[in-house]
């Protein structure tokens, strides 16, 4: 984490003009359909938000880059589901993440819109509910208004931790290094705990919904 934030800080101070495209992209592929679910984009996000807590970079550029890229991502998701439907769980490359989508699927049938939503926040599901969204044919505009609305929210949380703990170590005196490292790595375990939780608790919330209701969760949710 400590490299690749020296790498970042080093290539954002001298290209400041590329700062947005750079977040852009770790936002995008973040989003993106099993390309999301390969790239350590959360710990990236953090690592850029200790780079504006510690004043190398500026925010407005990296918030704006951010949430660009998190919008494109979702729609080429969406779209991708969209336009091959079901099928594409069988197909090269996402047939050997059948149970990824499958608990996406199961998420979308019961919070629908909301999913969309809350689900860019739940790491598991992240890349994959754009794809079961578009796969179900959920409605356009729904979905782009969840899509944006969520991206403006999702960005400053995800660079928030790296921002305050940058910050904080500065104002007790921490040093860089190991130290920050190690306020990093706590924030980490703390994400990862509390989505833990919450997929918990839906999981057991959908654990115990009647089957009747799935379908109308799934009806409403194209409506």
């Amino acid at each position: 984490m400590e490299t690749i934030a020296a790498d970042l800080a080093q290539l954002m101070q001298g290209h400041q003009y590329l700062v947005p495209f750079i977040v852009g992209v770790i936002a995008f592929g973040e989003s993106l359909v099993l390309l999301g679910l390969l790239l350590p984009a959360t710990a990236l996000m953090l690592a850029i938000g200790g780079l504006i807590g510690s004043g190398m970079v500026e925010p407005i550029p990296v918030v704006g880059g951010a949430i660009a890229g998190a919008v494109a991502g979702d729609v080429v998701s969406y779209w991708l589901g969209r336009w091959v439907g079901p099928r594409v769980v069988h197909r090269w490359p996402l047939q050997g993440y059948r149970l990824q989508v499958a608990q996406a699927r199961l998420f979308f049938r019961r919070f629908g819109f909301a999913s969309v939503f809350f689900g860019r926040f739940l790491g598991p599901v992240r890349s994959t509910i754009p794809l079961v969204a578009g796969m179900m044919r959920m409605d356009q505009r729904r979905f782009q208004f969840a899509n944006v609305a969520s991206a403006i929210v999702w960005a400053p949380v995800m660079l928030a931790p790296g921002w305050v703990a940058a910050e904080g170590a500065g104002l007790i005196g921490v040093e860089t290094g190991s130290n920050w490292l190690f306020w990093m790595a706590g924030l980490m375990v703390a994400i990862l705990v509390g989505t833990g939780l919450i997929l918990k608790f839906i999981n057991g919330r959908m654990a115990r919904r009647p089957r009747g209701g799935r379908r109308a969760a799934s009806s409403a949710a194209r409506s």
